[in-house]
């Protein structure tokens, strides 16, 4: 037992003096090297190239649609419908089928398994069959001999629908309890007596939109027949272990026919968690009946159409403070869209109801959260997955409370921040024994000069008739770990070949967030070989099977510490292969700069493994690993979910035109905590990434359903994502400097998600602005803060301004 990572280490089959047969000792001493150079740096730590990152940008990195079809290819376009909700009483694809290169369709009833997709509720169909649900549900397949032929068939396709009245609305669908699963209350305390005994006490409501996940590779899957009934999946997917579930499923066939393969994604945000596996299943469907491999790539448009969003939310809120700002009591309903069917919207309203205490402690709350079926999308996962709907409620809070007091809204939420002993336990009660809040906050309004700019900006403001600027400081706490606490686990090949090149497979995917490159990073340093040395190959479920998505930013933590356990156990075999030869104890070997050392003699680590190779060393192993402490109970909420918190506070300044509604990022200081980093370079990417695809959600990126439930924003024309020219002249980011208290790979924590939130620091800048220009401390703004929305708030009828307590 490695008493410092808690999980059992290999046995080498070695006892302390080597190979009992000194005769097959095949390293003759005149190849020993007695004065190896100096070692150079770990990999761990340092900021390494991206593994693909040259491969990338000279266009040779290889996804999806990038790999040769097979001879005989066959190409799918799915049949879409046009009507939100109906009954569907017929296909006609006489038209479809008449027209060149068309082979035919494949519908519901060429399913020779499950109809409904394997999912854990088990409620969407593969195909649409009696009903539709949604504008843009796949009602099946058009396949022919190339991807427009195809495309152009499947327009041709006439559904006939019988349309019913659809639900569009969370507050219609909660009146009418239309639900994809039963509502999920938390409560503490008694929150109804301490809101009725509360100094102040406010009330309100706050609608925030979803978000596309606009990825530049779009929905693909390549699936290939083998012989036997066995299949071959190519699918840009964050789960190929799920895809592979999925596939076995609608073929009726079991796991081990089927593997799915991953090099990369061109991005995924959590859209290619679950739902990359209907493209699998729908291109192996179409596969199977033609018998011949088929490929479906959807279009930006049909991406659009077919699948879905981040959630929208829609809140209610009632509060109770005291004259300092402090909540007493606080009451919430959340009305999260899911969509006609579940998908993940279980744990992703789970996970809103975790982070809505965000940096703050709650002590008499309570939150319903209602999870309501639409004729929409089934909306999905997307990075922060629910944590930063949580977030940004709590935060609009703490600005309305401020503002209506009349105090500084750092102070308000520097007042509730989690504290020591009565005040360090969350609403579902688990302790927060890491907290770093108060001296990150502290420092980087120290170093972001925010008291001196707030004056600064008043005095702009009071001179400025039509530019008004508004400026924030907004932290978060966002907890590592999947909720659902069997994903928690991840598993690694490591290989080394006798030429001393080492080779690593983990069950995670890489999307461009540096997955593989970390990987590679750790493995070298348990090897103590060059960076250089080691190699990741695709992501593959013949090779390491039952892996968790690559989500919940986890993944480096799961398959790091995975991959770093089987690099050990061969590690620890070559040093007990090498204390054989020099009479030594195994602890007394290492491994480091491309040698490996002991106390008589510094041999390569190439010339190690070519001489273990040849007395029969085992060179390769496997690595488990599953996230230690967790637990927490499913049905009320309540436990220890997360392994640790990530922490990290951000100052925006924001200005607007009060004329035309536009808004700019003036300037952004960022301190973020992610441990001891594994990659700074990487890590910063992703921290800049995050912020400006939360500023996105926030500012630019509005979804807009017409009455009849057709998607209006559904390309690039209509939907606006940041792009260069947002991101601010000012954009500072400082990491902070500590390691992870939690024994976590490398000292390291969790950067994929935690930053998004961090441009909740931007909204609420807007919102600042809103009230300055309006001048009653009155910021109606919903999210996203678009130009329109922005005017709406700020020409509203302006209310009395609230007397000082």
């Amino acid at each position: 037992m490695n008493a410092r990572d808690g999980e059992f280490t290999s046995a080498t089959g070695l006892g302390p003096g080597g190979p009992a047969d000194a005769g097959e000792r095949n390293l003759a001493p005149a190849t020993i090297s007695r004065h190896a150079p100096a070692s150079p740096q770990p990999a761990v730590g340092r900021a390494h190239p991206h593994e693909s990152a040259r491969a990338q940008v000279t266009g040779t990195a290889t996804y999806v649609d990038d790999i040769p079809e097979v001879k005989g290819t066959l190409f799918a376009a799915p049949i879409l419908s046009t009507v939100a909700h109906g009954r569907l009483r017929g296909i006609d694809v006489a038209a479809a089928q008449a027209m060149p290169g068309v082979h035919g369709v494949v519908l519901a009833g060429d399913i020779p398994g499950d109809p409904v997709l394997a999912t854990f509720v088990h409620d969407e169909p593969v195909f649409a069959r009696d009903t539709v649900q949604h504008v843009g549900q796949v009602a099946g397949l058009v396949v022919a001999d190339t991807v427009m032929q195809a495309r152009r068939a499947a327009r041709h396709v006439k559904l006939d629908i019988e349309p019913l009245p659809p639900v569009l609305d969370v507050r219609e669908a909660r009146a009418k309890q239309s639900y994809v699963l039963p509502p999920v209350v938390v409560r503490r305390g008694e929150p109804e007596a301490a809101l009725s005994a509360a100094r102040h006490r406010l009330s309100g409501q706050l609608e925030v939109g979803g978000q596309e996940h606009f990825y530049l590779e779009g929905q693909v899957a390549y699936a290939l027949p083998l012989e036997q009934d066995q299949w071959w999946i190519h699918s840009s997917t964050q789960h190929p272990g799920e895809v592979q579930h999925w596939v076995a499923h609608a073929l009726g066939l079991e796991n081990n026919a089927v593997t799915v393969e991953c090099r990369r994604m061109g991005g995924g945000f959590g859209g290619k968690e679950t739902q990359a596996g209907h493209m699998a299943v729908w291109a192996a469907l179409a596969a199977r009946k033609f018998g011949r491999p088929v490929k479906l790539r959807l279009d930006r448009d049909d991406d659009f159409m077919v699948t879905g969003k981040r959630h929208s939310f829609a809140f209610d809120w009632d509060a109770g403070f005291d004259d300092d700002g402090r909540l007493t009591g606080l009451k919430i309903a959340m009305l999260a869209n899911c969509g006609f069917s579940a998908d993940l919207s279980g744990p992703v309203a789970d996970r809103a109801v975790f982070h809505t205490d965000n940096a703050y402690f709650l002590g008499d709350v309570e939150i319903a959260s209602y999870r309501c079926k639409t004729n929409t999308q089934s909306h999905t996962a997307f990075r922060g997955f629910g944590g930063p709907q949580g977030v940004i409620l709590i935060e609009a809070i703490l600005g309305e409370i401020a503002r209506h007091l009349g105090k500084d809204p750092l102070d308000v939420r520097k007042a509730n921040l989690y504290g020591v002993e009565e005040r360090n336990v969350t609403h579902y009660q688990m302790k927060v024994e890491d907290n770093i809040l108060q001296p990150l906050i502290d420092q980087l309004e120290r170093t972001s000069r925010y008291r001196q700019r707030r004056k600064e900006i008043a005095a702009w403001n009071a001179r400025s008739p039509i530019i008004k600027r508004g400026l924030a400081i907004t932290p978060v706490k966002f907890g590592i770990s999947f909720t659902a606490t069997f994903f928690n686990q991840a598993g690694a090949l490591v290989h080394v070949f006798t030429d001393g090149s080492v080779q690593v497979n983990h069950g995670g995917t890489e999307m461009g967030q540096g997955l593989h490159t970390k990987v590679m990073q750790v493995v070298a340093d348990e090897l103590g070989v060059p960076f250089e040395r080691v190699r990741c190959t695709a992501t593959e479920t013949g090779k390491v099977p039952n892996a968790s998505a690559t989500a919940a930013s986890s993944s480096a933590d799961l398959n790091g510490r995975a991959a770093q356990f089987a690099a050990r156990k061969v590690r620890d075999n070559l040093a007990a292969f090498v204390a054989g030869l020099d009479g030594c104890g195994a602890g007394a070997v290492t491994l480091r700069g491309g040698q490996v050392i002991s106390p008589k003699a510094t041999r390569s680590f190439d010339e190690v493994v070519k001489a273990a190779y040849a007395n029969r060393i085992q060179l390769w192993s496997d690595g488990f690993y599953r996230t230690p402490k967790i637990h927490y109970d499913k049905a009320t909420l309540t436990g220890r979910p997360f392994f640790y918190f990530a922490y990290g506070a951000a100052c925006t300044e924001v200005a607007i035109d009060t004329l035309t509604g536009e808004s700019r990022l003036l300037a952004v200081d960022i301190l973020h905590d992610v441990g001891t980093s594994l990659n700074p370079a990487i890590d910063m990417g992703q921290i800049e990434g995050g912020f400006i695809q939360g500023v996105g959600w926030l500012t630019t990126e509005e979804l807009v359903w017409s009455g009849d439930g057709k998607l209006a924003t559904h390309a690039p024309s209509t939907y606006k994502i940041p792009a260069t020219g947002d991101v601010p002249a000012h954009f500072h980011i400082e990491l902070w400097p500590e390691a992870n208290r939690e024994d976590n790979v490398g000292g390291s924590k969790a950067v994929g998600e935690p930053p998004f939130m961090l441009a909740v620091s931007a909204w609420e800048a807007l919102r600042d602005a809103v009230a300055q220009a309006r001048g009653d401390r009155q910021a109606p703004l919903p999210a996203p803060a678009t130009a329109e929305n922005l005017l709406k708030a700020l020409g509203q009828p302006r209310a009395a301004a609230p007397t000082a307590p």
